[in-house]
């Protein structure tokens, strides 16, 4: 490799031990193995209420391959689900579940039963009082009976029912709190539902009540906002929203979001959309996300690697991370996005601070062969993030720096004839205002 001049020698050193060369800096940096099976139990863990729930059958659904973990996931379902009084979904796992489990987590016929029971006697008896309190004309009784009719519809896993009751809470709100509660309630549903449209909407009506949020519910609007932006594939946006949620955030929303899905969607985010300057200053010297980042150590090493050129170890965590992340929820539609555009970034970075550059070195720091490391490069020239040419013969790829001298003539010739024009023009002015020559327009009739 041929650097450019003397001053980025640093750089170029740092970069180059990603070859088979162990820097000094490199041996002291811990080792971290992330390509373990999940912990089903451990991560469902960090969650409660409907999103747990649903986040282990998504792992049911998606962990081709792995019987065992399949199994954990719907026995843990199973007994989370008979927790609460929603008997559609109980049903439905019921369906999913191997025979092999045991009579212990077969069809319970008298708890449907007796939940679907009960929950007409509830009906029944929440529309009384509503209808009561509807006559008697009481603001905030009747805003109360629809949030108890929300909450009622939600337990019972009718999304549609539980959104409409939650938002008709809203003709009756006479506080700032009432509408944050109100935009809460149909954000945690519309999130359940996927209808991320609304979550934007409701998240945007929350924030203009400002005076009344208190930071954990900033922190929570802020990670909403995010999943909302991780769903568009607007990945800067939604880096930016879980960036500034607050470590105040702890587990308090944890019925949506963990703060190690902070860290994490907020860390590939920002890698992917990010530049060296921002992935600096509002990443890695971000205190409050610093918080986060530390809950999950791979993703803190990976940014630091990034950030340091390591692109071999920082690629490394990434594979090991797969796996895990294609089970999430959220997640698992970006990853191949994400990583592409994260790939690419460390590609571009890797170029850019020389004249001409090895392709098996390159090839070897990213831990890929020659040919697949042109073809990601001629993407690349093609889609013109990169500025160079490939010699396929030689494997060489070699910068096209701008002509710096023939650039630097040519805004010189500009500035020349842009400023005798200027010069032409004034001296044509004056020369009319010596003769007095002034031509005015005739007057219509």
């Amino acid at each position: 490799m041929e650097p450019e001049d003397s001053p980025s020698r640093p750089l170029i050193d740092e970069i180059h031990s990603n070859g088979d060369i162990e820097g000094p800096s490199r041996s002291k940096r811990p080792i971290i193995r992330s390509g373990e099976q999940l912990d089903v139990e451990a991560y469902a863990s960090l969650y409660q209420g409907r999103t747990k729930i649903m986040r282990l059958l998504f792992i049911a659904d998606h962990c081709e391959g792995n019987p065992g973990m399949r199994l954990e996931a719907l026995r843990m379902a199973y007994e989370e689900i008979k927790k609460g009084e929603n008997t559609q979904l109980f049903r439905e796992v019921v369906q999913k579940i191997d025979p092999k489990m045991g009579l212990n987590y077969g069809m319970d016929s008298a708890w449907c039963e007796m939940v679907d029971r009960r929950a007409e006697q509830k009906k029944e008896k929440l529309e009384n009082e509503l209808n009561a309190y509807r006559t008697n004309l009481i603001k905030e009784s009747i805003r109360m009976g629809y949030n108890d009719f929300g909450d009622f519809y939600y337990a019972h896993g009718a999304l549609g029912d539980a959104f409409k009751s939650y938002v008709r809470t809203r003709d009756y709100c006479t506080t700032s709190k009432h509408i944050i509660h109100m935009c809460m309630s149909a954000i945690l549903v519309s999130i359940e539902m996927g209808q991320f449209t609304h979550v934007t909407n409701y998240v945007g009506k929350a924030e203009q009540s400002s005076e009344a949020l208190d930071p954990i519910t900033a922190s929570k609007l802020r990670c909403a906002a995010g999943l909302a932006h991780l769903e568009a594939k607007k990945y800067k946006l939604a880096a930016r929203k879980f960036l500034e949620a607050g470590p105040e955030l702890a587990s308090h929303y944890n019925e949506v979001i963990a703060s190690q899905d902070v860290a994490t969607y907020g860390g590939l985010c920002a890698l992917a959309s990010f530049d060296r300057t921002e992935l600096k200053h509002k990443v890695i010297d971000n205190d409050n996300f610093r918080n986060f980042l530390e809950l999950v150590p791979e993703v803190r090493e990976l940014i630091n690697d990034f950030y340091s050129s390591h692109y071999a170890s920082c690629l490394d965590y990434l594979g090991n991370l797969k796996a895990n992340l294609l089970l999430d929820i959220h997640l698992h539609d970006h990853v191949e996005s994400l990583y592409d555009q994260i790939r690419n970034k460390a590609l571009i970075q890797y170029t850019h601070p020389f004249v001409s550059v090895d392709l098996r070195m390159m090839a070897n720091a990213f831990k890929t062969s020659i040919a697949g490391l042109e073809k990601e490069l001629e993407a690349l020239i093609t889609d013109n993030q990169i500025q160079a040419r490939i010699d396929s013969h030689n494997k060489i790829l070699y910068a096209r720096h701008a002509d710096q001298r023939n650039a630097t003539f040519q805004r010189v010739l500009q500035t020349g004839s842009e400023f005798d024009r200027d010069v032409r023009s004034m001296l044509l002015r004056a020369n009319l205002i010596k003769h007095e020559y002034n031509l005015r327009a005739s007057r219509k009739l």
